[in-house]
């Protein structure tokens, strides 16, 4: 797991190798454990190194094949690159260090950008044939692993973050008024390629783009399973479904534990990281670090599930780790949450997962995380009402249970020179659940949330959050053949006892009841959901800034009818209001974009 960074000239001149400095060494924080930089012809290449896989040297990057004429910055893990490695020898390849970077390259010279079709984990990486000039990026599946795009004149830049772009200089920070509506529509989501910056695009999951010298370039979409039910499983009853979840889930997690150093758990007490604990507990895994995070009770609401974490730490005896967060940290907690996000985030949890990753680090610098199931196995609330949609109204329903306001109420929060005029939010989600492979509205509805909403929100999220301090972590239920084996699932199972009934099934043979039958929970922050003192005093600070009333981005009179009333405006999904608009200009404020 690392930061890179890279520079690709167009126009005949040399890469400007300080801008890709200054862009790599702003991902310090990603790779603590080594810096490089590479230079040639056109292209220059950085690189932040956090030792996962092959502590020698021989494995830092960026990693030159002189044999294959080949150079590579890769951040990730390819979870099969031992097999892949054996693979690759029988076929004559020589390597000189037990890194899954060289794998990586290897399996570029055998195959071409074919590779990735290879490979199980999650990456992204820039590729350069020497001798050509030609330049790769790859993105893996879910996108699990970020890579930022900035074009400028003669130039294309990419690194792992947004912030480290920034660092570069000449980047357009003029704000995008389609990703705006995204941004208030889906919960502060923003759909790839686009960021809520004009100058900063994201090659999208499952994309392989090939730059040719002259600047021209083609993108492959190399993975999307069907959303359908598929001949191979046909016959299957629900607990041939269980077991073949089971399965696969235990083949993720074994996957994951793949490293040089000791891989831990993030423990929240809740269904899918409590049956990454028992899975691991079943492998064999002895004296497994957990780690799980809680808040001070605000306005009547409980900010912790410890109760739930400490079962599971005592049943497997684990080496359990629990962080209290009182309510006048949160402030000093947001803003460093905040400086590590590469976009803005609202959800409550991005400060516990900053918390948790400072402590968890001190710890060790691998950890596995339940992200991913409840998207992958329809395990939220509003999904029985996609499954009821009628066909030719499926895009007005998942408005309706998903959205945090609709259209209309746009034009209330921006001022007028930030409206799209259409409802852009609305366009992309017809298309998307227009297009084939989706055979029911809750698979199209599915697709929709594991392949876009998943990948840009809480995925996102916990890279951000994880690798700001140095810490890798690896989401089993985002195992591309699992997600495979969930999309084919027949809905009615998935749904069953509320949501994620066939991955409940799987809990009841593995877990106790109290945890699986409990309520489904969420990661509670009462001090900002309720808008607490000194979390309020933050936002005030900010919408008051002379940087907020220049930049103009929102109605004078709908941030006055917030103010005057914190904690009683909330969107369509529950969130607070005021804390969606006002963590937009705290994240300008905080990057310094004017």
């Amino acid at each position: 797991m690392c930061g890179l960074s890279g520079e690709i000239r167009f126009d005949g001149r040399r890469p400007d190798v300080a801008a890709v400095e200054r862009m790599t060494d702003r991902m310090a924080a990603r790779g603590p454990d080594g810096r490089g930089i590479w230079s040639q012809g056109r292209v220059a290449l950085g690189h932040r190194r956090l030792k996962i896989i092959d502590l020698s040297e021989r494995g830092a990057q960026p990693m030159v094949d002189n044999e294959a004429r080949l150079t590579c910055v890769f951040n990730g893990c390819v979870y099969n690159y031992r097999e892949l490695r054996e693979e690759l020898q029988t076929c004559g390849h020589r390597f000189f260090s037990t890194s899954d970077t060289e794998v990586v390259l290897k399996a570029y010279q055998q195959w071409g950008t074919d590779c990735v079709d290879h490979f199980m984990g999650m990456f992204a990486f820039a590729l350069v044939e020497n001798d050509t000039g030609r330049v790769v990026l790859a993105r893996d599946r879910l996108g699990i692993k970020p890579l930022y795009l900035a074009h400028g004149p003669g130039r294309l830049r990419f690194a792992s973050t947004l912030p480290a772009l920034l660092a570069g200089g000449g980047v357009d920070t003029s704000l995008d008024p389609v990703a705006l509506h995204q941004y208030l529509s889906w919960h502060a989501t923003v759909a790839a390629p686009r960021t809520v910056l004009n100058g900063v695009r994201k090659l999208p999951p499952a994309t392989v783009r090939v730059i040719e010298p002259d600047g021209s370039c083609r993108d492959r979409c190399y993975w999307q399973p069907s959303y359908s039910r598929r001949a191979e499983y046909a016959g299957m009853d629900a607990e041939d479904w269980r077991d073949a979840v089971l399965d696969s889930l235990r083949t993720a997690v074994r996957r994951r534990m793949i490293a040089d150093v000791p891989v831990g758990v993030l423990l929240s007490g809740g269904l899918d990281s409590s049956l990454i604990v028992s899975l691991l507990a079943e492998e064999g895994q002895r004296n497994l670090a957990t780690f799980s995070v809680g808040f001070e009770s605000e306005g009547g609401e409980e900010g912790d599930e410890f109760a739930y974490s400490d079962l599971m730490a005592r049943r497997h005896g684990t080496d359990h780790h629990r962080l209290l967060v009182p309510s006048d940290r949160l402030p000093t907690a947001l803003d460093g949450a905040v400086a590590a996000m590469s976009e803005p985030m609202i959800s409550h949890d991005v400060v516990a997962f900053h918390l948790l990753s400072e402590q968890v680090s001190k710890e060790l610098s691998v950890v596995q995380s339940g992200q991913g199931a409840d998207e992958v196995f329809a395990g939220y609330r509003w999904y029985p009402e996609m499954a009821a949609a009628e066909r030719e109204r499926e895009p007005e329903t998942y408005a309706e249970v998903y959205f945090d306001r609709p259209h209309s109420d746009v034009a209330r929060v921006l001022q007028p020179h930030l409206l799209t005029g259409h409802d852009e939010s609305g366009r992309f989600v017809r298309e998307h659940m227009a297009s084939p492979g989706a055979e029911t509205a809750l698979d199209a509805a599915l697709r929709l949330d594991t392949h876009v909403m998943l990948v840009d929100d809480p995925v996102k999220r916990v890279d951000n959050m994880t690798m700001d301090w140095g810490l890798e972590a690896r989401t089993p239920f985002l195992d591309h053949e699992l997600v495979e084996l969930a999309a084919a699932c027949p809905p009615e199972l998935k749904l069953a006892q509320d949501g994620k009934g066939v991955l409940k099934d799987v809990g009841r043979k593995v877990l106790p009841r109290e945890i699986v039958d409990r309520p489904k929970g969420y990661f509670p922050v009462p001090a900002i959901r309720h808008m607490a003192g000194p979390v309020l005093e933050r936002v005030r600070s900010a919408l008051a800034a002379p940087e907020a009333r220049a930049r103009g981005v929102f109605r004078e009179e709908y941030l006055a009818e917030l103010l005057a009333a914190p904690d009683d405006h909330r969107t369509k999904r529950g969130a607070n209001a005021l804390w969606h608009v006002a963590l937009l200009e705290i994240w300008l404020q905080t990057h310094g974009i004017d």
